[in-house]
C-alpha cells in the first residue's frame, strides 16, 4: 500500500526557517515526480516545487531562492527546507507523487497526482 506522511511543519515568525519530510513507504520516490503542494482554505492549490528521478527541480516564482526541494532515494524521503518565510507563506503543505510528465508544469502536481499525504500545516506570524 502506498503512503505519504509528512512531518516537520509548525509555527515560526517571519524571516524563520522550516524543513518539510515526506516519508513514502510501498513505493520507490526515485520512480514518480515528487513535488510539493500547498493549500489555503478558500483558495486554489499552489504548486511550490517539484523534483524528478534525475534530480531536476522547478520552482513557483513565488518561493524561487527561498525554498529547496530535495530527496533521499536511500531513506524513500522528500524534503522541502523552507528559508526566510513569510506570512505569505501560510497553508497547509503537500508532498504528492505523480507520472513523470507531471513534473513538466507545476500545476499538474495539484491536480494529476497519483498520492497525496494528510499535509502539514505551516503557519508563519508577521
Amino acid at each position: 500500500q502506498v503512503q505519504l506522511v509528512e512531518s516537520g511543519g509548525g509555527s515560526v515568525q517571519s524571516g524563520g526557517s522550516l524543513r518539510l519530510s515526506c516519508a513514502a513507504s510501498g513505493y520507490t520516490v526515485s520512480s514518480y515526480c515528487m513535488g510539493w503542494f500547498r493549500q489555503v482554505p478558500g483558495k486554489e492549490r499552489e504548486g511550490v516545487a517539484t523534483i524528478t528521478n534525475n534530480g531536476a527541480t522547478r520552482y513557483a516564482d513565488s518561493v524561487k531562492g527561498r525554498f529547496t526541494i530535495s530527496q533521499d532515494n536511500a531513506k524513500n524521503t522528500l524534503y522541502l527546507q523552507m528559508n526566510s518565510l513569510q506570512p505569505e507563506d501560510t497553508a497547509m503543505y503537500y508532498c504528492a507523487a505523480g507520472p513523470f510528465w507531471v513534473c513538466s508544469g507545476l500545476g499538474y502536481i495539484t491536480l494529476s497526482s497519483n498520492y497525496r499525504g494528510q499535509g502539514t500545516q505551516v503557519t508563519v506570524s508577521s
